[in-house]
């Protein structure tokens, strides 16, 4: 039974639904609040998403006989691949190859956010539920379906996407976790002696270059905070050939409507503020990282993007922070291998057997990869 009586709404803009409706429909979870309504809202009335963007909008939600909306999922009809940190470009080419047409394809994700969370919201557990979302997403026209980061999937949503042909991607990220810390000094006393030589060098550097930092969050942000921010941000996209993602009207509204999300540390030098970097907060965990400089200077970078944010979540009882995407280079700094996995379903046969032995293998190399890298964490060896 897939909940016949029950109907299917898609979402042109977030704004359709009251934000009440959706947000009451948020689960316990770190994560949570960057699937809120508000978050979703910022990015598309910043002109981040749209057609011209090649992110459209059509959020999936599910409504009772008395117009109760019981489940929902931020949902995209993707032209390109941009934006989404599981990559899946191969695919892409292999359909052109073979005279097919990979693009649009459908995404339940948080735009440009490679954050592990929440993506079907829902009033309850019972399962119909998740095989009425499965069934009304492959219904629609293009080539495959994708649940990127995915977390908070039970033993019968695994069952329940696996029975309709879905199949499970392997990744990894590098997270930074609370280890009963007081102080930073007690970070580094839990490293191994070249790990934390290395960091000392490197903030001594930073020091050495007359640096300082400080950090800014909830009220005390204020307008010409962004504005500097978003210079250092768009700066060092374009120094890589790139147009940002993320619009300055971005992160003005989400700060408008969450202010308390955000925290901003603040590098300065001789002639000013010359760097930036930004996490969003959300109870007791911290994701990341925005980066940029105006000015640029040697280990600036780690100071402004691990070091700074470490010291701050220790002072306010942080227990995780998610670096982002990629980074092996995160280990050094007392980062540690996180897995997170993502979810995919394509409608030709033929593709889906054969990316479905791609993913064996690339699973059975993660699990190897994990293996290996929690044998060179930054930390001592515990006899």
């Amino acid at each position: 039974m897939l909940l016949l009586d029950y109907r299917t709404r898609y979402l042109k803009r977030i704004d359709e639904v009251p934000a009440i409706a959706w947000d009451s429909l948020l689960p316990e979870h770190p994560a949570a609040g960057l699937v809120s309504h508000g978050m979703l809202a910022a990015f598309e009335e910043s002109g981040c998403l749209g057609a011209e963007a090649g992110w459209e909008v059509h959020h999936w939600t599910l409504w009772d006989s008395n117009d109760v909306m019981l489940a929902a999922m931020p949902l995209y009809r993707k032209w390109h691949s941009y934006g989404e940190y599981v990559f899946d470009w191969a695919w892409a080419n292999a359909y052109a190859r073979h005279g097919f047409d990979y693009y649009p394809k459908w995404i339940s994700a948080l735009p440009f956010t490679p954050v592990s969370g929440p993506r079907l919201l829902r009033s309850d557990d019972d399962p119909r539920i998740m095989q009425r979302m499965l069934a009304d997403i492959t219904a629609l026209d293009g080539s495959s379906a994708h649940c990127l980061f995915t977390d908070g999937l039970n033993a019968s949503d695994v069952a329940l996407m696996q029975a309709a042909s879905w199949m499970r991607r392997s990744g990894v990220q590098f997270h930074w976790y609370q280890a009963n810390y007081k102080h930073f000094e007690d970070f580094l006393g839990a490293l191994s002696q070249s790990k934390r030589k290395k960091i000392r060098a490197e903030r001594r550097k930073v020091i050495e270059q007359g640096i300082r930092f400080e950090s800014r969050s909830g009220s005390d942000l204020k307008e010409h905070d962004w504005a500097f921010f978003y210079a250092c941000y768009d700066r060092t996209y374009r120094l890589h050939g790139n147009a940002p993602y993320l619009t300055l009207e971005f992160f003005l509204r989400l700060h408008q409507s969450q202010p308390e999300r955000s925290v901003l540390f603040l590098g300065y030098d001789d002639l000013g503020p010359c760097c930036a970097s930004l996490l969003f907060r959300h109870k007791d965990r911290a994701f990341g990282r925005y980066w940029g400089a105006i000015r640029d200077y040697p280990f600036v970078h780690f100071e402004a993007c691990y070091y700074q944010p470490i010291e701050w979540a220790i002072r306010e009882g942080i227990q995780c922070i998610e670096g982002g995407a990629q980074g092996q280079h995160k280990m050094a700094r007392g980062f540690d291998p996180a897995a997170t996995e993502s979810w995919h379903w394509l409608r030709h046969p033929s593709f889906a057997n054969a990316v479905e032995h791609f993913l064996d293998k690339e699973g059975a190399h993660m699990a190897l990869l994990l293996d290996e890298l929690q044998e060179h964490r930054a930390f001592k060896s515990v006899v």
